[in-house]
């Protein structure tokens, strides 16, 4: 008969959803596994709705799996009685109920819950352990040990570090495959205007009952949920087969369209994994390989330049961000490099601007829960730069909006990569541009309320004048960055006329920002 000192509690969280992880090798009877969907992670921003279903499906449909394994599974539903709402105040409840003896975690991916966590077990009276999450390539300070000494942390660097370290398209002497190491200049490409691109694969899971929980529990949310037929995948099954449908209909054109935008068109030729990655339904590894395997079964449909596209977002830039996290905070999350003050205007939160390409990425964002890298970062991104709103409105909005947003990997891309609030940490410049690259990289122009071409005028697109405005405004900080120093050069060309108009216009449109 089993004793008191041999049980043990082992806390999984709601990214965790590892069933490859070593803990699930062997049953253990003196283990058991709890889950639970509280109102301290419901809470800590303004979610949207799909995702906070999202997570309960994927979670409850883990506990599933792990009861069918034949493991000790306690599940705590977001409106059970007992439920406390906190991780801590939950898993002490169950240590006393139930004795366990010991009590085990994995390491968390966001601060927050780090700190909870250790918080929680130096005050506990039972001994405690912390797993790792055997979920990424690197571990948490690896980037930190990798850029020892040195002043800058260039992606590029560590990509190639990791190609070598883990023998991914490299030869025998770590040399890159193809001769290069980034074929970034073959991925640019607008979308043909007759191209339609192919139907995304959308899965038909009712959720209506979890939906339905959220709803009596008054949870706070964003954006809009069809429960009946919920297209996102919710276990690992159904994230295989989206893998797979990537691999075989949307890798063989994902790289020449992957910075590309149209109206209506909001999935394109991505692969739409990242949530069931950073759940960990699905592990880097295997997608990497997977994609890899496609392209040398058959290389004259999948190119090389599509392949090493898609690579380096996962084992180059998603890993890069999480290493910049664990080595930055908390310090990070309160950079505002531009001291910026402002906040975000009402229609980032309806999609009701003039502007067609905000209202399609907004609007597209509170339909599907989804955005890709290019809208998150020229569209909506580049406007709340180039707008002045403070960095917290700006993390706080896409932390809850995208149903792929977890901390570690959402705000070193929305303070670093697309608001430069972290001062040159992430990105070497701002990522800025007026119309012309709206235009040049999408259709969103065309019909638009706003002429793209005009800088100033009724009709002038916004992005234009608050672009030169952005440059005028932050010379003291940007004129030496080498990257931009062309910009300033074509900004004293102008005619003290033609500038001082343009910045009226700005002017005008930030006054007004609500009305745009």
């Amino acid at each position: 008969m089993m004793s008191n000192k041999d049980k043990t509690l082992r806390l999984i969280l709601g990214d965790q959803l590892n069933i490859h992880h070593s803990w699930f090798k062997t049953v253990d009877k003196s283990v058991t596994y709890v889950l639970m969907e509280i109102r301290s992670e419901t809470d800590y921003a303004n979610h949207h709705i799909q995702k906070v279903v999202g997570f309960f499906a994927a979670m409850r449909n883990f506990a599933k799996e792990l009861q069918k394994q034949k493991h000790q599974v306690l599940y705590i539903h977001l409106n059970d009685k007992n439920n406390q709402q906190r991780f801590d105040k939950n898993c002490a409840s169950l240590i006393e109920q139930y004795n366990f003896a010991k009590f085990e975690y994995q390491l968390p991916d966001e601060y927050r819950l780090d700190k909870h966590l250790k918080s929680f077990v130096k005050n506990l009276k039972i001994p405690s352990s912390v797993y790792d999450t055997e979920h990424f390539y690197t571990s948490r300070n690896e980037l930190n040990e990798l850029f020892a000494g040195k002043k800058s942390y260039l992606m590029e660097t560590f990509y190639r570090y990791m190609r070598k370290k883990n023998s991914v398209l490299v030869d025998d002497e770590d040399k890159p495959l193809n001769g290069k190491w980034n074929f970034d200049e073959s991925n640019r490409q607008k979308l043909p205007k007759k191209h339609k691109p192919i139907a995304p694969l959308l899965f038909s899971n009712n959720v209506s009952e979890i939906e339905k929980e959220i709803v009596q529990s008054k949870i706070k949310t964003i954006g809009t949920v069809n429960s009946e037929d919920f297209i996102w995948p919710v276990n690992r099954l159904q994230s295989l087969k989206l893998l797979d449908f990537f691999v075989e209909h949307c890798l063989p054109l994902f790289g020449t369209f992957q910075d590309a935008m149209a109206p209506n068109e909001w999935s394109l030729y991505h692969s739409r994994l990242s949530f069931s990655l950073n759940i960990k339904l699905l592990s880097p590894k295997e997608v990497v390989n997977k994609a890899i395997e496609a392209h040398f079964n058959n290389p004259e449909e999948i190119a090389y330049h599509q392949l090493e596209g898609f690579v380096r977002q996962i084992i180059g830039w998603r890993e890069y961000m999480r290493g910049i996290y664990w080595l930055k905070m908390p310090e990070y999350n309160k950079l505002n490099f531009f001291n910026y003050k402002a906040k975000l205007p009402d229609w980032f939160w309806t999609g009701n601007t003039k502007m067609s390409c905000l209202k399609n990425a907004i609007s597209q964002s509170l339909d599907y829960a989804y955005a890709h890298h290019i809208q998150r970062l020229m569209i909506t991104g580049n406007f709340a730069l180039l707008a002045g709103i403070h960095p917290d409105e700006v993390d706080q909005w896409y932390l809850g909006i995208y149903i792929d947003a977890i901390e570690w990997v959402e705000i070193t891309n929305t303070r670093g990569m697309s608001q430069f609030a972290d001062g040159g940490i992430v990105a070497t410049k701002p990522y800025v541009s007026s119309a012309a690259y709206i235009h040049k990289m999408s259709s969103y122009c065309e019909g638009c309320h706003y002429n793209h071409a005009q800088k100033t005028g009724e009709k002038a697109c916004p992005f234009n004048s608050l672009y030169w405005n952005f440059y005028n405004k932050h010379e003291d900080k940007l004129a030496n960055n080498p990257r931009i120093g062309m910009m300033y050069n074509v900004w004293r060309k102008m005619s003290p006329d033609a500038r001082a108009s343009i910045l009226e216009q700005a002017d005008y449109y930030l006054k007004n920002i609500n009305e745009l």
